[in-house]
């Protein structure tokens, strides 16, 4: 896995821990950010304009946590937008950076993971769209995308679930690169 920074609608690859360091001291200004994480990039596309930073929607796989949070893995599948959810729910406020991007692989191109339990079993993918559907009748339905099953939930409950700034910090005004610098190759 590699990490980018989606800067003036460029992915730039990443080498330095600047991004989760940014990532860190963002969240830390907050009491109500349950999870946060980074965008996969695949999903940010260059050319086109988008926010730093989405709330209040699920996070996927590349995770930073909150310890104190009442919630903990459970199922087998869709652990990370069961998690999510849960915190949502319960009025805490989530951060997806599109800033900084995870690169992994696509979901179905290599072997490991979930590809023989899950991906590669009859139906393994509607079970996994049931699965979450079942924890989450409310907001989940049960659809068909890129010729297989899909869950797909709607977020826009919670777009109400507001970010809590701690008492005492002061946001720096500027920009803070986190020592990540441009590099002409």
């Amino acid at each position: 896995m590699r990490f980018e920074r989606w800067n003036n609608n460029r992915k730039l690859v990443v080498n330095t821990g600047g991004t989760f360091k940014a990532i860190e001291q963002f969240v830390d200004r907050y009491e109500n950010i349950a999870i946060s994480g980074m965008q996969y990039f695949m999903f940010v596309r260059q050319k086109y304009i988008d926010v730093p930073v989405r709330f209040n929607t699920r996070i996927y796989s590349c995770i930073l946590i909150q310890n104190n949070i009442p919630y903990r893995w459970r199922g087998r599948y869709n652990e990370d937008t069961d998690l999510s959810l849960r915190a949502l729910k319960d009025g805490w406020c989530t951060a997806l950076f599109n800033a900084f991007l995870a690169h992994k692989e696509v979901t179905m191109t290599m072997k490991g993971g979930n590809t023989e339990s899950l991906y590669e079993i009859e139906n393994g993918r509607l079970l996994m769209a049931q699965s979450l559907q079942k924890q989450h009748p409310d907001v989940t339905k049960i659809t068909r995308k890129w010729g297989r099953w899909q869950h797909s939930v709607d977020y826009r409950p919670f777009k109400g679930n507001r970010l809590i700034k701690k008492e005492g910090v002061v946001i720096p005004k500027g920009v803070n690169n986190y020592g990540m610098v441009l590099v002409k190759k």
